[in-house]
C-alpha cells in the first residue's frame, strides 16, 4: 500500500504534464488584431503619365500597387490576405513583362518585388507571429515597389529623351541637307550665268 500512492501521485503528475503539452501544441496562434504593421501615411512616389498610361494597360500592376498601399496599416489578418494577393500579382507581373518595359533594370525591379512579396507572405503564414519579421518585411516590400515606381519613370523619362534626341537629329541633318542643296543650287546658277 506504501508503493501505490507515491506511484498513483507519479503517474497523475505526468499524465496532467502530458495534457498540459498537448493543450499547448493545440492552441491556435494568438492573432492580435490590434497590432498594425507599415506605415499608414506611406506614401509611394507618382507614376508619370506616361508610365500611367503603360499602368493602365498592364492592369496587374495597379492591382499590386493599391493593395501595397492598402497593406500599411493593416492588422494581422488584413495583412495575412494581402501579402496573398501581392505574392499573386508580383508572379503574375513577373511572368507577364510588357515588351516596352523588358529592360534588366526592370526585370530585376520585378524580381526583388516578387521576392520580398514571397518573404511577406511566409512571415505572416507562420505558426507562431514573429511582429517584428513581419513589420520588417512590410517595410522591405515598400522600398522594392518604391524601386520599381522609381525605375518605371526614370526608362520613360529616357525614352522622351532619346526620342526626343531622335528627332534633333533628324531636324539637324534635314538642314544640313537644305544648306547643301541650296549651295548646289547657287553653283549651278552661278554655271549658267557664266554660259549665257
Amino acid at each position: 500500500m506504501k508503493f501505490i500512492i507515491p506511484l498513483l501521485v507519479v503517474a497523475s503528475f505526468i499524465f496532467s504534464c502530458g495534457n498540459s503539452s498537448e493543450e499547448n501544441q493545440n492552441q491556435a496562434p494568438n492573432n492580435d488584431a490590434s497590432i498594425i504593421f507599415g506605415d499608414k501615411g506611406h506614401a509611394f512616389p507618382e507614376l508619370s503619365p506616361p508610365a500611367k498610361e503603360q499602368a493602365v494597360h498592364w492592369g496587374v500592376l495597379e492591382d499590386l500597387f493599391i493593395e501595397a498601399k492598402k497593406i500599411n496599416g493593416s492588422n494581422y489578418q488584413e495583412l495575412r490576405n494581402r501579402s496573398e494577393r501581392l505574392k499573386e500579382y508580383s508572379d503574375s507581373l513577373f511572368k507577364n513583362i510588357p515588351d516596352t518595359l523588358n529592360t534588366k533594370p526592370i526585370n530585376s525591379r520585378l524580381l526583388v518585388l516578387k521576392t520580398r512579396s514571397e518573404l511577406l507572405f511566409q512571415a505572416s503564414h507562420q505558426a507562431t507571429i514573429d511582429s517584428l519579421k513581419v513589420q520588417n518585411a512590410v517595410e522591405e516590400l515598400n522600398v522594392s515597389v518604391k524601386n520599381l515606381i522609381v525605375h518605371l519613370n526614370e526608362k520613360f523619362q529616357k525614352d522622351i529623351i532619346d526620342f526626343q534626341r531622335k528627332e534633333d537629329e533628324e531636324n539637324e541633318l534635314k538642314k544640313q541637307q537644305r544648306y547643301k542643296d541650296s549651295i548646289i543650287n547657287l553653283e549651278l546658277q552661278d554655271k549658267n550665268k557664266k554660259k549665257v
